[in-house]
Formats: structure tokens, sequence, C-alpha cells
């Protein structure tokens, strides 16, 4: 299991950008498809207080609702994940 995981959904435009950002930096992570996975389904709503926000993604704990390309890199920095 990698320390990033993407909570997503295929036909989200914000789960796609996140998505090829991270494959741009070479930084591995977990895709979990919401539509497909009912507990992570669950899982996201009880981050976002009940709403369905995607992605959210789990940087080693750090939680992101929606990141920005600058967020992203700011947490995955702090996690030693990219320099």
């Amino acid at each position: 299991m990698s320390d990033v995981r993407v909570y997503g959904a295929d036909w989200c435009e914000d789960t796609v950008v996140t998505r090829e950002q991270l494959d741009a930096l070479g930084i591995p992570y977990d895709y979990v498809d919401v539509d497909a996975d009912e507990q992570a389904e669950a899982w996201i709503k009880q981050q976002n207080h009940g709403k369905r926000n995607t992605p959210t993604v789990d940087i080693g704990g750090q939680i992101l609702i929606e990141p920005d390309e600058t967020q992203l890199e700011d947490a995955l920095r702090a996690k030693g994940l990219m320099s």
C-alpha cells in the first residue's frame, strides 16, 4: 500500500487532474473509485462532513479535500515524498 491514496470517481474532472499530477510527478498512489466501493464512499463522506467531495486525498494521514496543485505538492513535500 502506498503512502498516498486518492479517493475519487472516474467521471470527476478534479480526480483526473489530481491523478495526472501525481503521475507526472512520479508519485506512487493507490486509487479508490468511490462509485465502486461503498466503504470508501462512506469514508469520504465522514471526512467531508457528510458530503461526497472528490477527490479526497490521504497522504500519510493528512487529508486533503479537492486539493489544488500547490496544496497537493506542499503536502507531498511535508511528508518527504518529493523534494
